[in-house]
This record gives C-alpha cells, sequence and structure tokens, in this order.
C-alpha cells in the first residue's frame, strides 16, 4: 500500500488516501518518487480540458529511485535513479520512423488507458498521463524512465520531465531563438520560466515577461526577463512601444487561452514567430483575418513537449544546470507534500506562484 492523491471524478476534489499498487510486470517498473512538479496539465486533467479515464492518480513530472523491476527490463535495477518522461516515444509509429517527429507519437500515451493500481475497495485506478506521480510510489513502462545525468540533485530533476524540457524545447527547437533577438513570454508558471531561461540562454536580447499576476515579477526577472507587465488589454501595444513599434521577433504562449495567443500574435513583429506551449480548452476559440494572416507574415505554431528527444536534449540541459547555466530552484515557489496538491491547484487557477513541487521526505 502507498500513499496517492486520487482523483475520484471529473471536477471532484483530489483526495488523499493508501492505494494498492501491484509488482511490475513485463517491460514495467517501479518507482519511488523523491518528487513530482505540479503542472497546469494536471489541473487540466481534473477539469476535464484534457481527457483522462478517472478514478485516476495524476502527476506526471517526477523523479524517484527503481525498487523493482518486471521481466524483460534491461537497463535499469533497483537503486537507479530516474527521470519519468510522461511522453515515452514508441519508436515504431509513423511519427517516430518516417517524421522523426517523436514528441507526437500516437502511442506517448497508451498507458494512460491502462487500469495500472487499485483502491482498498477493489476499483481500478487509471495513471495521470501515464505516470501518476503524485503518489510515494508508482508502475510505468521501462520506455518511460530517463536516467538521472549526474551532478542534478533528485528532487528538482522532477522538473526535467516536463517544464524545462517543455520551456527549453520551445524557445530552441520550435521557436529556434536566435542570439540578439527580442522574445516574449506569456504565462510566468514552470514551463514560462523555463522558457525566459532558455530564452536569456540562447542570448536573447530584450526579454519580456507577461503575467495577469503581479506578484510574478521578481520570479521572472530572476529568470532573465528584462521588462515586466501585468497583462491587459494593452499588452500587444505596450510590447510594440518597448521594441520601437516593431514587436518581438519571437513570442511564447505557455497560458493555453485564445486571448493570450491572441495577444502573443499581436505582439510579434512582421515576419516573426509565435508559438504556443499552453494547452487550452477546444471550445476556447481563435480568430484571424484572412488578411492579418498574409499582411504580417507571421508563422503560429502549436508545440507539444517542446519539439524534444528526451534522451537527446537531457543531457544539454543536465550539462547547462551543471554550470549555472539553468536554474532549477528558481522554478518552484513552494515545496509540499501530498496534502499540499489541492492547495497548489487553487494557487495555479487564481495565478499565484509557479511550480509547486511535491517531495517525498521518506524517498531515500
Amino acid at each position: 500500500m502507498v500513499r496517492a492523491a486520487v482523483l475520484p471524478a471529473v471536477n471532484a476534489p483530489l483526495r488523499v488516501t493508501e492505494i494498492e499498487l501491484p509488482a511490475p510486470g513485463p517491460g514495467q517498473v517501479r518507482v519511488r518518487l523523491a518528487a513530482a512538479g505540479v503542472c497546469h496539465s494536471d489541473l487540466s486533467l481534473a477539469t476535464g480540458v484534457l481527457r483522462q479515464p478517472v478514478p485516476a492518480v495524476l502527476g506526471h513530472e517526477g523523479a524517484g529511485t527503481v525498487v523493482a523491476v518486471g521481466e524483460g527490463v534491461d537497463g535499469f535495477a533497483p537503486g537507479c535513479e530516474v527521470i519519468l518522461n510522461w511522453a515515452p516515444a514508441c519508436g515504431s509509429c509513423h511519427y517516430c520512423v518516417h517524421l522523426a517527429e517523436p514528441w507526437l507519437c500516437q502511442e506517448a500515451n497508451a498507458a494512460t488507458t491502462v487500469p495500472y493500481a487499485r483502491t482498498p475497495d477493489g476499483a481500478e485506478l487509471y495513471p495521470g498521463l501515464s505516470v501518476a506521480a503524485f503518489a510515494e510510489e508508482t508502475v510505468v513502462p521501462a520506455r518511460a524512465l530517463l536516467p538521472l545525468p549526474e551532478g542534478v540533485p533528485l528532487a528538482d530533476a522532477a522538473l526535467l520531465g516536463c517544464a524545462v524540457l517543455t520551456g527549453y524545447g520551445a524557445v530552441h527547437h520550435s521557436a529556434r531563438v536566435r542570439e540578439g533577438e527580442t522574445v516574449a513570454v506569456f504565462g510566468v508558471g514552470g514551463v514560462g520560466l523555463a522558457a525566459l531561461q532558455s530564452a536569456r540562454l540562447a542570448g536573447a536580447g530584450r526579454l519580456v515577461a507577461v503575467d495577469v499576476s503581479p506578484e510574478k515579477e521578481e520570479l521572472a526577472r530572476a529568470c532573465g526577463a528584462t521588462d515586466y507587465l501585468v497583462a491587459s488589454d494593452r499588452t500587444s501595444r505596450d510590447i510594440r512601444d518597448l521594441t520601437g513599434r516593431l514587436g518581438v521577433d519571437v513570442a511564447v504562449e505557455c497560458a493555453g487561452r485564445a486571448t493570450s495567443i491572441r495577444a502573443a500574435w499581436d505582439s510579434t513583429r512582421r515576419g516573426g514567430r509565435t508559438t504556443v506551449v499552453g494547452i487550452g480548452s477546444k471550445d476556447d476559440r481563435l480568430s484571424l483575418s484572412a488578411l492579418e494572416v498574409f499582411h504580417f507574415a507571421r508563422t503560429l505554431t502549436g508545440c507539444v513537449y517542446g519539439d524534444c528527444v528526451p534522451a537527446r536534449d537531457l543531457p544539454v540541459l543536465a550539462a547547462h544546470v551543471r554550470a549555472g547555466r539553468i536554474d532549477l530552484g528558481a522554478l518552484v515557489s513552494r515545496r509540499i507534500g501530498l496534502e499540499g496538491v489541492p492547495g497548489a491547484f487553487e494557487d495555479m487557477v487564481a495565478g499565484r506562484g509557479a511550480r509547486a513541487l511535491v517531495e517525498f521526505p521518506d524517498a531515500g
């Protein structure tokens, strides 16, 4: 039996309770969590914006230690420290093989639909985004594990599993920010802060952070923002004022709202790039006129998981962490226990803070 934060139904309160976790089957690994980040995607799963079979254990950004392996697992053994990968590529679908775009793998979340544990009364539980990291321990496919890079603290490494890979990839792979370019980041949560650090790393010139909360300015500036704007109906005009009426070369949208995407688009110069990282509702419609699409010659791009290949990008990020060029701790505004996850959801809804990090004190 292990403790976990269970979502009984969509829009129901999370309940911290004990669950029955089986031994790992063939190709599976059991991991004791050291930490799990509370991501806005978890909130989207809880509210039904993203589909997820329920009841479920949410949490998809985690790191921990292998405690048991199933038959046929190579490369991992009890005692290995690992980062969880919520979207492991299958390596055999059209996106993986023919397009070399494994971040779009059509089988990446296959484990989400298969029960992985039970409540004490026998009800089946599903793993949130295949990982179920809001628990003391979890069981995942071996391909959902990444070895912990040397020199990266295990608890903070949880952030590499989603926020940092996504923010870094959005800047370096999708938007392809070049030295000296001006950049605006909309939404200063964990992914937005990682995008700010990554844009600074890419050598961006002016770096504008935008958020609904004035309290996040200190966090944003610590991650590289040269300017901070509280979101309003003047945001795009304010950004053009900061850039000689041109607009920024690149806008990275991390909030996942049509109004924010529209503001990011309007803030981008003619010929610039707007990259959308935030996950929004299917009913939240974005409107662009045919004339402006032609006239502004901007590029509007969606971005899944930062267009990252974790096995390729994680060592690069780890080198930046070891050198002090990326500060994982700067992304964390609260360190909590499992009981604090509902409060972290409330903070996200209210626009307070950045990443809350669930820490499991007995993980060692």
